[in-house]
């Protein structure tokens, strides 16, 4: 049976203990609140669900992650970096890209990006644990992506492209700043063959979790046991060398 959060705090279950159909599906219940999501994604766990069904909490097995260095950066996208006439900028448009994200695509006609759920994230944006990275051309919005950035990781939540590689522009750019900058790890949740195009590869739920364990350890939050005030998340000083233009 699937567990029922109704605690008033973010108390979740191991996540060994989740469903293999679906895949990682984990427990139901709880809140979007900032302090319930930092919770969920500092012990690999993220919210996913459509506006008819409640709040559920996933945690895949296996997990689909990039390590900064093995960014895959072909010559052709090397070249649209160099001339493509892009811009990169950090969190100046944040709810342009998660409004962009959410649009639907192809054939679909709804999205997972819940009104509740754009909420909860442009409320992280607002307190400094989540942010978009914005690819402009000849001015213009063109693509970006956005997520959590807590120490070394970088959870990655969704992206868009209106424009050749302009997706593609916005992860090389955060995958070397992370490389450069002592970043080691980017979520990208789930397997698609394009993210595996790009470098990125599956590793066993248990050895994600150990990741985090290393790189995010309980003593780098500061949370008062009441869960009064905003959580705080350990500084990711890669952050400031992603724009190229703008204000960081």
């Amino acid at each position: 049976m699937l567990p029922w959060l109704s605690s008033p705090y973010p108390i979740f279950p191991s996540t060994a203990i989740a469903l293999d159909s679906p895949n990682g599906l984990l427990a139901a219940g709880g809140d979007l609140s900032p302090h319930w999501l930092v919770e969920a994604y500092r012990r690999g766990i993220f919210p996913w669900y459509s506006d008819d069904d409640p709040i559920l909490w996933w945690s895949p097995d296996p997990r689909m992650v990039l390590r900064p260095e093995q960014f895959k950066l072909r010559r052709s996208l090397a070249k649209r970096l160099r001339n493509g006439g892009f811009d990169v900028t950090l969190n100046q448009h944040f709810e342009h890209v998660i409004n962009a994200c959410a649009a639907p695509r192809d054939e679909d006609t709804g999205t997972w990006i819940t009104d509740d759920m754009y909420n909860a994230y442009v409320t992280l944006h607002r307190l400094g644990i989540a942010h978009s990275i914005e690819v402009h051309q000849s001015g213009q919005l063109v693509g970006g992506l956005y997520g959590l950035a807590m120490g070394p990781v970088f959870f990655g939540e969704s992206m868009f492209s209106n424009a050749p590689d302009a997706s593609k522009i916005a992860l090389a750019r955060l995958a070397g700043a992370m490389q450069a900058h002592g970043g080691k790890l980017i979520d990208c949740q789930m397997h698609t063959p394009h993210l595996e195009s790009l470098g990125a590869t599956t590793v066993a739920r248990e050895t994600f979790i150990n990741y985090l364990e290393q790189w995010l350890p309980e003593t780098a939050f500061s949370v008062s046991s009441s869960f009064a005030g905003a959580p705080s998340v350990p500084a990711s000083p890669w952050l400031q060398s992603i724009a190229s233009h703008g204000d960081s």
